[in-house]
């Protein structure tokens, strides 16, 4: 056998705060105010190896597949994934699923099942994708979307402890539209709310759900994967709004965008948001699916019942400012010339902003680079705020993560890369041999990755390139390796691993 994300937070108050000793918990994606992929968990394993056990604490199956990244809260796992390895004979066929596991054993705890809705259109919901969505976790609060595009706030306890409301009709949110309900067991997860962000916001999605919801006081920020249509010619919905906010308690919708990004988009709006602080000043940033970057004034206070309030924009920042931004459909497969998108998450750190961004994997032009920004100014701040630029291969699905002047950035032909933070020149990089969708997390002085062949790689998180190990697993990799309790949290296609020392 070849041996081949994210600091926990305390969510307290109206902001994001960290405590002196740190949670050990990942509640969320990346880190939820800059949304960096790097970890204080230490005592990590370099590997493990599944068919002997070593380091290895549990497994558990998961469908078939799975692109959402794990989560770790109050003694809990939460992953989204596909119905074609179903737990619940009560429920067969393609369904979105999240399942939530006991952190101790890999157990199944519940698990939230809900319909597709792709039926005359396919790329509305992407048949077998499942729920591609990371959660969210805020207490005893679970908040993530289905593959249908539909915000839901979960009991973290799911109906073990009873059936919280104001929601009750679970059985009929599992359920397919031409089928009678099943009955409900302890194995359901408990819905306290939904939002059909389609039909609520006024957003025709693209190929599922993408988002990884951003918690901020009572506010819930998210992006709605606004995009094309199957013809991928036509926007259906360009008033559409690209980055909405939720009121948490309630699931009411306080807020949205306004910058007219509908009818650039050349795909889709991939970009989950984060939370930026430059002195006294706080801002929400975003990556439109038009391939730019925009800073907006987080909320205050919620808006008087009834009115949608429209997000301020602070700045703009154009990572690919001769890219087409105008009938945007004319440069479908063109792999020469074409608009830039952005699938990743835009990451701030230390008054900067560090994006990937370039043609679009699929139908777009080769082009990509890694850009890093000042996060400062007013307006449309393409032409002064640009730092470095540095050109990865192709396209690039993944986040970065920054750590002692280093940036470690992936792009999805297979290379790893490490760049210096301030010069954004090349440090070392490395051909891994195989399609990159995941984010490197660093951890514990060591950067993990996963390919699309189902390799994880881990490497010193250092300026000397040095591989530690290269794992082969069960499946492909999409999903990023979290870190938390002194444990690794692997996701395949078809596996959820626990990993740590001497286990």
């Amino acid at each position: 056998m070849r041996i081949s994300s994210s600091v926990p937070l305390c969510i307290l108050g109206s902001f994001v705060c960290i405590s002196s000793a740190f949670c050990a918990d990942q509640p969320q994606w990346g880190r939820a105010w800059d949304r960096n992929q790097v970890s204080t968990e230490t005592g990590l394993p370099d590997s493990f190896d599944p068919a002997t056990g070593t380091n290895l604490r549990w497994k558990a199956d998961l469908g078939t597949e799975t692109y959402s990244t794990p989560v770790v809260a109050g003694g809990k796992v939460f992953i989204g994934t596909n119905n074609h390895r179903p737990r619940d004979p009560h429920h067969i066929g393609d369904r979105g699923v999240t399942m939530c596991f006991k952190e101790s054993d890999g157990s199944l705890c519940w698990q939230l099942v809900s319909e597709k809705i792709g039926v005359k259109d396919v790329y509305l919901d992407w048949p077998r994708a499942g729920n591609s969505c990371p959660a969210t976790v805020e207490g005893n609060r679970v908040y993530t979307l289905t593959s249908s595009n539909k915000v839901v706030c979960l009991d973290i306890d799911g109906l073990a402890n009873g059936n919280d409301g104001p929601f009750k009709d679970e059985a009929r949110f599992a359920s397919p539209a031409d089928k009678d309900p099943d009955p409900l067991c302890d194995l359901d997860a408990d819905i306290l709310w939904a939002f059909d962000i389609p039909s609520q916001a006024g957003t025709y999605p693209h190929d599922a759900a993408h988002a990884s919801i951003l918690i901020d006081g009572p506010f819930l920020y998210l992006n709605t994967s606004n995009g094309v249509d199957n013809t991928h010619r036509k926007i259906r919905k360009p008033d559409g709004p690209s980055l909405i906010v939720l009121d948490k308690v309630s699931g009411r919708l306080l807020a949205r965008d306004n910058e007219g990004i509908g009818p650039r988009i050349f795909h889709s709006t991939w970009s989950s948001p984060g939370i930026g602080v430059i002195g006294d000043r706080r801002f929400v940033y975003f990556a439109g699916g038009d391939g730019v970057c925009y800073a907006f004034e987080p909320l205050k206070t919620p808006p008087v019942t009834g009115t949608v309030e429209t997000l301020k924009c602070i700045w703009k920042f154009d990572p690919d400012p001769t890219g087409p931004k105008e009938n945007v459909s004319q440069f479908l497969t063109n792999r020469e010339v074409s608009p830039s998108n952005i699938k990743g998450m835009a990451v701030f750190n230390a008054g900067r902003m560090f994006v990937a961004v370039g043609g679009d994997i699929w139908w777009g032009k080769n082009q990509a680079w890694l850009k890093c920004f000042k996060a400062e100014g007013t307006g449309d701040i393409t032409s002064s705020a640009l730092v470095w630029s540095y050109d990865l291969n192709r396209h690039s699905c993944s986040t970065p993560a920054i750590i002692d002047g280093l940036v470690f950035a992936a792009d999805a032909q297979g290379w790893l890369h490490c760049i210096d933070a301030a010069t954004g020149k090349a440090v070392w990089t490395h051909d891994l041999g195989a399609e990159i969708w995941a984010s490197p997390m660093v951890a514990d002085g060591k950067v993990y990755l996963g390919t699309r062949r189902g390799e994880l790689w881990v490497f010193a998180a250092s300026r000397e390139k040095k591989q530690l190990a290269a794992v082969d697993l069960d499946a492909p990799i999409s999903a990023t390796v979290i870190a938390a309790n002194k444990t690794l949290f692997i996701a395949t296609n078809k596996t959820l691993y626990a990993v740590g020392v001497g286990k």
